[in-house]
């Protein structure tokens, strides 16, 4: 079981200040806390989110995760994702390369489908072990449900922003979510999507800001989710919404005694939505492409549905596909033309 108390984040270890955006503000339509999201969204790509009220639903999914990661190997590989390109199920430490040079990653987790949850008790993409069954209408519903909400809530104000006809995003977004996953460890970046939820106790996280060369951990404030735009939002928008390059490291100072865990809900696009800027929707948009490089416009521009572009980057990280450093790079995404 995680531990519930941990020592403070080092005080002498320098970090990236988020903004820090309402969620209950966002809610009610203000316009200031509205602008804030946005600010943040364009600039860093990452905010922390406070009043959001899944607070307690993200501790039962924590418990649910331990219940999960005690269980012994042997039970937990017979869920286990697979080499394929899914995303959905166990995913033991050491079965992705973390950079170029085939090193391997140290992250263990439980990925559960948002539409296994929501048909339950019927299954809609696949089985999972017993401790996620058991939790599945106490726990699991109630999160996957209360972070649907938060992140349509910024899709909305994101969508108004860019200038899209009324729920352009949503509907981009309708058919298929990226569910809770499960990180009980160190490294590790998960930037596909299009809205990340995470939940974390300790230090670990990393941003590489826009113009800086040296990497800066986001410091964990407790009530407060940590929020960031993915790679797919990033598309969508003609690389307006910032998809910021990012990692996992061990927890630092006195932290790094302790196991890190953390709770992400990502969402992510309907499988057979096209991944290019809505240029034709949205002057904005169509604005913001013109305007790129070549390299960037190409990386902005794959072209490909949500689900083939989600199913390459995720099969050309695990190491038993590996064939050399080109590998790695056909997991790659807008950092290839990084503005």
């Amino acid at each position: 079981m995680p531990a519930t108390a941990f020592p403070e984040f080092p005080a002498n270890i320098s970090t990236h200040p988020l903004l820090v955006v309402d969620y209950e503000l966002l809610k009610k339509g203000d316009q200031k806390e509205m602008d804030e999201l946005w600010k943040a969204a364009t600039l860093l790509g990452f905010w922390y989110l406070k009043n959001h009220g899944a607070d307690k639903d993200a501790e039962q999914m924590f418990e649910m995760g331990a219940e999960t990661m005690a269980l012994s190997m042997e039970e937990k590989m017979k869920y286990e994702q697979g080499d394929g390109g899914s995303s959905f199920g166990y995913k033991f430490a050491g079965a992705n390369a973390v950079d170029a040079s085939g090193e391997l990653d140290k992250i263990e987790f439980i990925n559960i489908a948002k539409d296994d949850a929501l048909a339950w008790p019927n299954q809609a993409r696949r089985s999972y072990p017993s401790t996620v069954n058991n939790r599945m209408v106490s726990t699991i519903v109630p999160f996957v449900k209360k972070s649907l909400e938060i992140n349509n809530v910024i899709l909305r104000v994101f969508n108004d922003k860019l200038g899209l006809p009324e729920g352009t995003l949503l509907k981009h977004h309708s058919d298929e979510y990226k569910p809770p996953c499960w990180q009980t460890s160190a490294w590790g970046s998960y930037r596909f999507r299009s809205l990340s939820f995470l939940h974390n106790r300790l230090g670990g996280l990393q941003v590489l800001p826009p113009g800086v060369e040296e990497w800066q951990y986001v410091k964990p404030v407790p009530g407060h989710a940590i929020c960031n735009v993915g790679d797919a939002l990033a598309l969508l928008s003609g690389g307006i919404l910032r998809s910021n390059i990012h990692r996992v490291f061990p927890p630092p100072g006195a932290q790094a005694a302790f196991e890190r865990w953390s709770q992400v809900f990502f969402t992510r696009p309907g499988n057979s939505v096209i991944l290019q800027p809505l240029s034709d929707e949205s002057p904005l948009i169509a604005e913001a492409v013109s305007k790129a490089s070549d390299e960037r416009r190409e990386a902005l521009t794959p072209g490909v549905t949500a689900d083939d572009w989600f199913n390459r980057r995720i099969k050309n990280q695990r190491i038993k596909n590996r064939s050399g450093p080109e590998t790695w790079m056909a997991s790659r995404g807008t950092e290839l033309g990084r503005a």
